[in-house]
């Protein structure tokens, strides 16, 4: 009779603990520097739909859709250089959609939080971007 396999024993925190820490971490620097969360994690409804990471209100009003990206090392051109063309357009897909539920648009901008190394204890050598692409 063979033995009841067992589980093995993680390596360390998963991708979805490490993307989630590092969102956790970026958003607390922004709320450091005045930004106020609207909504964390936003995704467009159906397959092949956006996702905005955060959603921030800065002290003019405007409102700031935030892609954080955190990488072990700067190998490939590092976390900003991470954001392709294809996840722009998602990103910038998911905002309107987030719109449509407005009246009047506020002013909004698109902000890259970039991380090239380890996050410990919830810090990191944070790069903020603001306004680093544009809707058009």
């Amino acid at each position: 009779m063979n033995a009841p396999s067992t589980p093995q024993a993680s390596s360390g925190p998963s991708r979805k603990q490490l993307g989630d820490a590092a969102e956790a971490s970026a958003i607390a620097w922004l709320e450091q520097r005045g930004l106020v969360l609207v909504e964390r994690n936003y995704r467009t409804p159906g397959r092949g739909g956006g996702e905005i990471d955060a959603i921030m209100r800065d002290a003019d009003g405007t409102l700031v859709f935030v892609e954080v990206r955190q990488r072990a090392s700067d190998d490939h051109g590092g976390a900003a250089a991470s954001i392709g063309a294809t996840k722009r357009r998602r990103i910038i897909r998911a905002a309107q959609h987030y719109l449509l539920r407005w009246r009047n648009w506020p002013p909004c901008r698109f902000d890259v939080m970039a991380c090239d190394g380890e996050i410990n204890h919830g810090q990191g050598a944070w790069i903020w971007l603001p306004g680093a692409f544009d809707a058009s």
